[in-house]
């Protein structure tokens, strides 16, 4: 086996969490560019409570980053996680997430959680 492959188990993981529209929605708009919990309640339209378990599920498998600023918690896609490669493969088969965030920009709601 070569030391590139990724593990089944971690293959199978990662899959299972990208199966779920609203993580693989988080993953999407996280490719690019970093979020805050209240920028993904806003696009999602969900609650935070709930926002917050999609993301913890996320981090607890590496697959996102978390910054601290002040009181606040920035999202990032973690490129160097060992499943990288599949999260990649499968965001490019999906609509782009940017127009939602060019959405939340332009309603005046992309930096609220910033200051």
């Amino acid at each position: 086996m070569k030391e590139t492959m990724i593990e089944l188990e971690q293959a199978a993981h990662t899959l299972k969490l990208l199966g779920d529209k609203t993580r693989l929605t988080i993953l999407g708009l996280v490719k690019d560019s970093e979020c805050c919990v209240c920028e993904f309640v806003e696009v999602l339209q969900m609650s935070q409570p709930s926002i917050s378990q999609h993301l913890r599920k996320l981090r607890d498998a590496g697959l996102v980053k978390e910054q601290r600023r002040g009181q606040w918690i920035f999202y990032s896609l973690n490129r160097e996680h060992a499943t990288y490669p599949i999260i990649q493969q499968v965001l490019e088969q999906i609509p782009d997430q940017k127009e939602k965030l060019t959405a939340l920009e332009e309603a005046g709601l992309r930096i609220q959680c910033d200051s």
